[in-house]
């Protein structure tokens, strides 16, 4: 009799086995519907050997109820289900239902209604009416989108309908994608871009694994240079992925895909609907979607026949998955590669240590691009010492930058201002009775976002309109902000140089693919004078005319018990400090600092990558530190704090006793509330040499804990709130 073993879904139960009825053919990574008690589950047909589970007796199976319409996920991609899940101590269902990640697509063909103009016209005009037939022409969508497109409601599209003007058109959900094609452009490459490039393409024909660090400064090119590879590949009729850290680079990204190949790439995160995912998970495992740019989720889609993998910005933290499994998909993109036997370019202006490390012993091939491209020079770089040269009183911006700024209006060129702290002021309390905005939710502060008149915790979301008089004594007009905020930043421009256009370019602005192209069009197009920014501006965007950047407060990163502080900071501000002087003209960086000897800020000011790599190496090393070490911390977490901090002393009592492992805690977590829930902390250091992940599950597994009760493993930590 036939029978096969199946992961389901539900992280709880494990794996079952089941029968496989008459005439149903399934092998390894099919994906299946299972019945379990009175529902049918999904599950993927797994090899009985990698799986371990109990043996049922042949009588007592029950049989299978269905394959799912979709191809079987592939054997390189059920091994990396199993690395990820033993990597990150996270179980084998959780991940595997990250390769299942579109319900719609699990179900098979289906087609959607689309409406278009018919040019009938309705027997009674409307304002609204005669507005969205001007609108609509030559336009298909959904009734939901055409509304959108024309700004009325979707009755009035209704009504048109109704008189025959708009008319219904069954689409396949599936259509294909329009085709890249690798020669509908050629770029003209810089030797040193040639060279590299030239590299990758041959990695990409040979079709085996080869990680390479592709470490190039800001503005050298790193993306046209990967652009050859990736044409390589579509003539080899492959697949490629890139990765990149943040929604908003897409659409400066797709600009240059389509410029380069003809044609977009196709799309994945999380701001899809669901029939577009639907479409995009469809297209990657039949193999018909050729280039797929996405957020760090895309790693695990099933795709056909993948033959480059690109991690963009393969520093950035925000690889780093905070909830569910957390994993880091700059390390989870080379093992995907070393399963499908792909290479794998990890491009950065400013690696990650870790990536140096597997540089320098030889695990990485390690690409310089030294220069930028076309002849343009880095930026000077100069620090602004804000206890000597002390902003005017209530003021931010230290006389010297509002001078630099001031300059480059007087010459139509552009500026950048950069804090990494959204809304006006991260802190608002009462001067009448010093109450303190606190979220109800999390050990944090209420954000004032004067722009929607808000207080918003940056945690869990929580928003309160700013209230008009004091919640704790009532007395009115009292509130202070304390410290600055980008919009505050910006205020302050707009009150010191009142001619400049200023835009504030923040997650809260740019939440979204429209949004960041209009930005990119407004500066483009020399609307804005003055940027005003978050870390979302450091990376991707290139503005010939933006000659000076000020970097507000580059100590800002330093505070706090970020173990990884100098190594983020300076990034961040290396990266910042690349948007200047990408054109032909000079740039300029000045950096405002209290601490002008700190050894993170004289590295940036002297542009001496090299020494303060060398010398944070050394630290590291020194400390037991990654690469050179392991961090692991396990979160336990309850609504109830007296819950939490029992089950954290519980798992205490059992701590092992390991050579090489040191284990602090258990302690109140720096973020001590979060989204509701009380946290307690234990943070691991290990030696290379012990099997962390072995001693951490062995540890957990023997201690039961009440229902309300979580506890979170995070293999190399990057958030340490």
């Amino acid at each position: 009799m036939n029978r096969v073993r199946c992961l389901v879904l539900n992280a709880a139960l494990g794996p079952l086995d089941y029968k496989v009825p008459e005439g149903m053919v399934v092998g390894p990574g099919a994906v299946v519907e299972c019945p379990l008690g009175p529902r049918t589950v999904i599950g993927i047909v797994w090899e009985a050997e990698r799986l371990a589970g109990t043996e049922v007796p042949a009588e007592k199976l029950r049989p299978l109820r269905g394959v799912l319409p979709v191809p079987p996920l592939s054997a390189a991609l059920r091994r990396l289900i199993e690395w990820t899940a033993d990597y990150y101590v996270a179980s084998l269902a959780s991940v595997a239902r990250m390769a299942l990640s579109s319900g719609g697509a699990l179900k098979g063909p289906a087609t959607m209604t689309e409406y278009r103009l018919t040019g009938g016209l309705p027997e009674r005009m409307t304002p609204q009416r005669e507005a969205a037939l001007g609108a609509l022409e030559g336009e298909q969508a959904t009734i939901r989108e055409l509304a959108g497109i024309a700004g009325v409601s979707e009755g009035v599209l209704r009504g048109l309908v109704n008189h025959g003007a708009l008319e219904p058109v069954e689409v396949d959900c599936d259509r294909p994608y329009p085709p890249a094609r690798p020669d509908f452009v050629e770029i003209a490459l810089s030797a040193q871009q040639r060279e590299a490039a030239d590299i990758f393409s041959n990695a990409v024909r040979k079709a085996e694994f080869a990680p390479f660090l592709l470490d190039g400064v800001t503005g050298s090119g790193k993306t046209e240079t990967y652009f050859e590879p990736v044409a390589q590949a579509l003539r080899m009729e492959r697949q490629v992925l890139v990765l990149l850290p943040e929604i908003a680079l897409t659409e400066n990204f797709l600009h240059r895909f389509e410029e380069r190949f003809g044609a977009p790439p196709v799309l994945w995160h999380s701001s899809l609907k669901s029939t577009e995912r639907r479409r995009a998970y469809r297209a990657v495992s039949e193999g018909s979607a050729q280039v797929v740019v996405g957020a760090r989720s895309a790693l695990f889609l099933p795709f056909a026949r993948l033959g480059l993998i690109v991690v963009d910005e393969a520093h950035e933290t925000s690889f780093k998955q905070e909830e569910g499994v957390r994993y880091n998909a700059r390390d989870v993109a080379v093992m995907r590669g070393h399963f499908e036997q792909v290479p794998v370019v990890l491009a950065s202006a400013t690696p990650a240590l870790e990536s140096l490390q597997m540089a320098e012993s030889g695990i990485y091939a390690k690409i310089d691009l030294p220069s930028r491209y076309g002849g343009a020079q880095m930026p000077t770089i100069e620090t602004i010492d804000l206890t000597e040269e002390k902003p005017p009183q209530g003021m931010w911006l230290a006389q010297r930058l509002v001078d630099g700024i001031e300059a480059r209006l007087e010459r139509g060129e552009q500026s950048l201002l950069f804090l990494n702290r959204r809304g006006y002021a991260p802190l608002t309390l009462c001067r009448n009775c010093g109450f303190r905005y606190q979220c109800p939710n999390c050990s944090a502060w209420l954000v004032e976002h004067r722009f929607t008149n808000r207080l918003a915790c940056h945690h869990c979301g929580h928003e309160a309109p700013a209230p008009k008089t004091c919640t704790e004594c009532g007395e009115p007009d009292c509130l202070v902000a304390c410290g600055p905020g980008v919009e505050r930043i910006a205020d302050e421009v707009a009150e010191r140089l009142p001619q400049a256009r200023v835009f504030v370019a923040t997650s809260d602005t740019l939440n979204s693919p429209g949004r960041a192209a209009e930005f990119i069009a407004a500066v483009e197009a020399r609307e804005v004078d003055v940027i005003v920014g978050t870390q979302l501006v450091t990376k991707g965007f290139h503005f010939p005319e933006l000659t000076l950047v000020g970097v507000v407060d580059a100590d800002l990163g330093l505070e706090g018990g970020d173990l990884r502080a100098g190594e983020r900071t300076y990034q961040q501000v290396a990266q910042v400090a690349g948007r200047a002087g990408r054109g032909s003209k000079p740039g300029e960086v000045l950096l405002q600092t209290r601490h002008p000897d700190a050894p993170v800020i004289a590295a940036l000011a002297a542009g001496d990558r090299d020494a303060f790599y060398s010398a944070e190496t050394e630290m590291r090393r020194e400390a037991g530190a990654p690469p050179f070490g392991r961090w692991a911390s396990i979160i336990i977490s309850s609504e109830d704090d007296a819950e939490a901090r029992e089950a954290a002393n519980r798992i205490g009592a059992f701590r092992p006793d390991v050579a090489e492992c040191m284990i602090l805690g258990p302690a109140p977590a720096p973020m001590a509330l979060l989204r509701g829930r009380y946290r307690y902390r234990f943070l691991i250091n290990a030696r290379r040499s012990v099997q962390l992940q072995q001693v951490i599950r062995r540890w957990l597994a023997a201690i039961d804990h009440p229902p309300g009760v979580r506890v979170a493993v995070d293999i190399d930590p990057y958030s340490f709130v």
